[in-house]
């Protein structure tokens, strides 16, 4: 320890408080890994789409496979944690994602590929709410909003180096290494725990909940079937499409019950009665809705109708991540001075004037255009993440943070598995609607698959195209113009519902985080 560690230090600082800022450094590293494993796929959605044959619906899976899994297990890997240790849990967590990325670039086809990126989402669920336990257990109070606000930061970085690597990786080699780039990150992860990370662990945890966790996949898988497979064109009163969803529901309400009867709930559905609590909940799902689900949409506007390259589509992401890493450090302080409430408010107000502004964006809008929507949307996120996460982890005990840590990223996975089940929908439904009879003009073994996207419309062209028949190519490139134009449309309609959906995250907010004078009080059991 140095002569300032030792004058700084807290009386009771924790183990590891003199390496608290390489336990960080490892902390971020880790949490690139699950982001990364997240973001890099969205470049790669198109290529995917024409290599592997993928359908709209099973491209959503192969996003929402790793979401579902990770949102399902967060609470059992807190938990375990709690038992066995936290340095524990980031080691087996960052091998079983390394694993999986490896079984992902060799999968073969789309039913694989959703398989793996499910392997990828357990390895996730242990590293991602264990690096902010560690966190929470390493810094002190004073230092602890300062830590999670570079934390979130961070975020930033792998929101732009995901679509940004996935994008050079395409431009060299095949599909599935995009899935190798997290492998050696991983390894740094592993590293650094062994190196830097303190074990640590609750003395009295809990009891690991099986029913709770095949409940919580289960009911989650079936909200987010039924929305895609509803989206799809099955039609919203179908078996296929109810069943899934009153099912998961249903699921859904028996987790809930259980978990409030149970002495030691996998989920502390008391926390939920703190108004702020649920307010900090609600803001950081609402965010992840809004990125998760913008950025599908945004991907295939860039490949599919302005016929940007994987890189160059990674490259123009970057606004988001840099607003995100500029906002994120700096939210802690504007917390302290004007409140989370304000914050966030604020916040999510950018984020609703991104989506707003997003009604600008065409077949020729300039550049620059897009650069400034996509930074503003980073600034409002950014803005949102640390104060919201920062409310929840105040509400936990320190020595219950890998449960309290796992509330904050279920949320997170929630909202980002419904945000790109959703909106993806509702994309894909807008735009068959806004294509209308155009698709006509192909063959009518095509027809179905090409109203689902832009990529699909594309690629059923370029098919046509290649078969030789002039007078049924020229037929088909009819169609390219009408599918561009039916592609902004629909992504018009999806952005104005997200911005909706940041005005009603803003509304809560407001009532209900605290604001300047307040502190978020625990809650009593």
């Amino acid at each position: 320890m140095t002569a300032r560690d030792q004058v700084a230090a807290p009386e009771h600082a924790s183990p590891g408080y003199a390496r608290r800022w390489w336990v960080l450094a490892t902390m971020t590293v880790c949490l690139l890994v699950v982001i990364m494993g997240n973001t890099i796929l969205n470049v790669a959605l198109p290529t995917l789409q024409r290599e592997l044959g993928a359908t709209q619906g099973e491209l959503q899976w192969a996003v929402d496979a790793y979401i579902v899994v990770f949102a399902g297990l967060l609470f059992s890997w807190g938990l375990v944690g709690d038992r066995i240790g936290r340095r524990k849990v980031l080691l087996i967590g960052l091998t079983i994602f390394a694993v999986g990325s490896v079984l992902a670039a060799l999968g073969d086809g789309p039913v694989d590929l959703i398989a793996y990126r499910a392997v990828m989402g357990i390895g996730a669920a242990a590293v991602q709410p264990t690096t902010l336990a560690v966190i929470t257990n390493v810094f002190p109070p004073g230092e602890r909003g300062r830590a999670i606000g570079i934390w979130a930061g961070a975020a930033g970085i792998a929101v732009a180096g995901g679509p940004l690597a996935g994008g050079a990786v395409l431009e060299h080699f095949w599909w599935g290494a995009v899935f190798l780039v997290g492998v050696p990150v991983a390894v740094l992860g592993i590293a650094g725990v062994l190196a830097f990370v303190p074990e640590s662990r609750d003395p009295s945890p809990g009891r690991l909940d099986l029913p709770g966790v095949l409940l919580s996949i289960v009911s989650l898988a079936g909200i987010v079937f039924g929305i895609i497979r509803g989206g799809a064109g099955e039609g919203w009163t179908t078996p296929g499409v109810l069943g899934p969803l009153l099912g998961g529901l249903l699921l859904l309400g028996v987790f809930i019950l259980l978990q409030r009867r149970s002495e030691q709930p996998m989920l502390d559905p008391t926390l939920f009665r703190n108004p702020a609590f649920s307010a900090a909940a609600a803001a950081l799902g609402l965010t992840f809705f809004a990125l998760l689900g913008s950025t599908f949409y945004l991907v295939y506007y860039l490949q599919g109708v302005r016929d940007y390259s994987p890189l160059e589509s990674g490259a123009a992401l970057i606004p988001t991540a840099v607003g995100m890493m500029i906002m994120g450090p700096r939210s802690s302080a504007l917390t302290e001075r004007f409140g989370a409430k304000a914050v966030c408010a604020t916040g999510f107000a950018l984020i609703a004037a991104s989506f707003l502004g997003t009604q600008l964006l065409d077949l020729t809008s300039p550049v620059w255009l897009l650069l400034a929507v996509l930074g503003v949307q980073g600034l409002g996120m950014g803005a949102v993440m640390a104060p919201a996460t920062e409310s929840i982890m105040s509400v936990v005990p320190r020595e219950k943070a890998g449960a309290g840590a796992a509330v904050n990223n279920s949320v997170r996975q929630v909202g980002g598995a419904l945000g790109v089940a959703l909106l993806g929908s509702v994309l894909t439904a807008s735009y068959a609607a806004h294509l209308g009879t155009a698709a006509d003009a192909l063959p009518a073994g095509a027809r179905a698959e090409a109203r689902q996207s832009i990529v699909a419309t594309l690629e059923a062209v370029r098919t046509v195209e290649a078969d030789g028949d002039e007078e049924a190519a020229r037929a088909a490139a009819e169609v390219v113009a009408p599918a561009r134009e039916a592609f902004v449309s629909a992504m018009h309609v999806t952005a104005v519902g997200t911005a909706g959906a940041s005005v009603v995250a803003g509304i809560v907010v407001l009532i209900w985080l605290p604001g300047r004078r307040q502190r978020l009080s625990a809650v009593t059991h």
